[in-house]
C-alpha cells in the first residue's frame, strides 16, 4: 500500500492563524484514510485533534455558493478539503479569509475560528 501523503497549506497575511502540515507517511500498519472521515466532495471541520485522528468531522459543507455561509463560531483545529476542482474560502472571526485549494487540509492556532464558509467552483485561490 502506497504511502498517506497529507498535503499542507500554507495563506499570506494570516500566517499566525494557519501552520504548515508537513508531509508525512505512514506505513501500510499505520495507514489511514487520506480524509479522515470527510468524504468527497465535502469541506470538514474537526474540533480537535482527536476528532481529526479518529476521523469524525464536527461538521461539513459541500454546496458551491456566492457568499458565505455561517459556519459556528468555534476554535476548530483542522479542515480538510477533498474537492478535486474547487477552492474553499475561510472566513475567521476577525474578518479575514483565508483560501484553502482542492485536496488540501490546514490545521488553525487555538486562537482562531471560522465563522463562514464559501466553497468555488474555481480551481485557484
Amino acid at each position: 500500500m502506497k504511502s498517506v501523503i497529507r498535503k499542507a497549506a500554507s495563506f499570506a497575511g494570516v500566517s499566525v492563524a494557519v501552520t504548515a502540515m508537513s508531509i508525512t507517511g505512514a506505513s501500510p500498519a499505520q495507514a489511514e484514510s487520506p480524509t479522515h472521515g470527510c468524504p468527497y466532495p465535502y469541506v470538514c471541520f474537526y474540533v480537535d485533534e482527536h476528532a481529526y485522528d479518529a476521523g469524525t468531522p464536527i461538521t461539513k459543507y459541500r454546496d458551491v455558493t456566492s457568499s458565505y455561509q455561517t459556519v459556528r463560531s468555534r476554535p476548530h483545529y483542522h479542515v480538510v478539503n477533498t474537492r478535486n476542482d474547487d477552492v474553499a474560502y475561510l472566513r475567521l472571526q476577525d474578518g479575514n479569509s483565508i483560501c484553502l485549494p482542492p485536496n488540501y487540509e490546514t490545521v488553525l492556532a487555538n486562537a482562531y475560528s471560522v465563522t463562514g464558509i464559501k466553497i468555488s467552483s474555481s480551481s485557484t485561490c
